[in-house]
């Protein structure tokens, strides 16, 4: 049985007017063709429109339906005003986006990852350039990326069908490409399907491997986008979950899955094994390298706030490109050519509040698998309607 279409449609129709004025607002769509105009509307017209579809919103007699659209159309009123002009404190914006605060990490936070990485990582010298040396040594072919993802992707689908079924006729492609912002993206298609790009303007080491196409794909992105379409856009009628929007707070969610997708569904004792084993000789790599890395990964978790931090310097202190790139280099340890990838992430006119859906999302969605039973947590998160209010409490 589903339910009427009367908040779903003026939502999807708001949605696109948005995207024609901020193009990649919408980041994916499999609803009536009907609904996708992208005329170009006067601003003060879409506002009028967020205003009525808000007043819909307020009279919706299911709570979990209302509480995931208040907090939608809220940022879909902020987007307007930033378009129009508005000038938002960074913090105003990420908040009227995302429905999270910017967090700073403290430094000694960094520090302290530094200090474990020096014990972790083989050689002496400078700590970045010994961490890119063991990085070079662990990087996959880019010829093999593809022969090595194939198998990864069949055991990680084959335990996410276990956590829950898969809608029939699921399905993805994946391709390299080149030129881009981030590392790897999902784009929603519809009818349960979508695409994974993985960027290769950076070598992808062996070790990220798991996590970045359990990120992308099972169970994270592409297996949360199919279940929400099957169970709330066709099952109960709430088309508004066959649109997937780039600067609203269900992406704090959804990139919260995502960070916590790979230890979903396997331990850390498993994927260290898979990859020291199967996997290192896929790839042709050393296993002596690759347990190295291994033990710096674990390091390397400190450093998740580095790029949030860059943000912050960059859009609410409003530093200095060159400032915040050597601010990346020494907290990161990142290379130049590095650092000018995370730079471009955060100075993207979509991603510049973004940055904040990884680390915070991914500490809430964390938080509440280690407060309850870790995989109804999870299931629940991948068929439901949850909001970053209802997860951090």
């Amino acid at each position: 049985m589903t339910a009427p279409t009367s908040i779903a449609e003026p939502y999807i129709r708001l949605a696109h007017g948005i995207d024609a004025h901020s193009p990649g607002f919408i980041d994916g769509y499999g609803g009536p063709a009907e609904w996708a105009d992208r005329s170009l509307r006067p601003l003060p017209e879409l506002a009028a429109q967020a205003g009525r579809l808000s007043d819909l919103v307020d009279s919706e007699p299911d709570a979990e339906r209302r509480g995931f659209l208040t907090v939608q159309v809220r940022a879909m009123g902020t987007m307007l005003r930033l378009l129009g002009g508005e000038t938002l404190a960074y913090a105003d914006e990420v908040r009227g986006l995302y429905d999270i605060f910017p967090l700073h990490t403290p430094e000694s936070t960094f520090e302290a990852a530094h200090a474990a990485l020096e014990r972790a990582l083989p050689g002496n010298g400078a700590l970045g350039g010994r961490l890119e040396a063991l990085r070079s040594r662990v990087a996959v072919p880019q010829s093999d990326l593809l022969k090595v993802a194939a198998p990864i992707l069949n055991e990680l689908r084959s335990r996410t069908a276990r956590l829950l079924p898969l809608p029939d006729g699921e399905d993805f492609s994946i391709g390299l490409v080149q030129d881009k912002p981030w590392g790897g993206y999902n784009w929603p298609l519809g009818n349960f399907r979508s695409r994974i790009d993985i960027n290769t303007d950076l070598p992808v080491s062996l070790t990220s491997l798991p996590d970045l196409l359990a990120h992308e794909g099972y169970p994270g992105h592409h297996t949360e986008h199919a279940l929400k379409e099957l169970h709330l856009a066709r099952d109960r009628g709430w088309q508004e979950h066959g649109l997937q929007l780039i600067n609203a707070p269900e992406c704090v969610v959804s990139e919260g899955i995502a960070v916590n997708a790979l230890r979903a569904v396997m331990t850390r004792q498993e994927v260290d094994a898979w990859l020291t084993g199967e996997l290192c000789g896929l790839a042709g790599l050393d296993d002596a390298d690759v347990e190295a890395m291994l033990a710096a990964s674990r390091a390397l978790d400190g450093l998740d706030g580095v790029s949030g931090n860059a943000a912050l310097l960059l859009h609410q202190e409003g530093r200095p490109e060159a400032e915040v790139l050597d601010y990346l280099q020494t907290y990161a340890l990142a290379t130049p050519e590095r650092a000018r990838q995370s730079l471009k992430f955060i100075s993207n006119p979509n991603f510049r509040a973004y940055i904040f859906t990884y680390s915070v999302g991914g500490a809430l969605v964390r938080r509440a698998m280690e407060a309850g039973d870790a995989r109804e947590v999870f299931q629940r998160l991948l068929t439901r309607p949850v909001t970053p209010g209802e997860l951090a409490g």
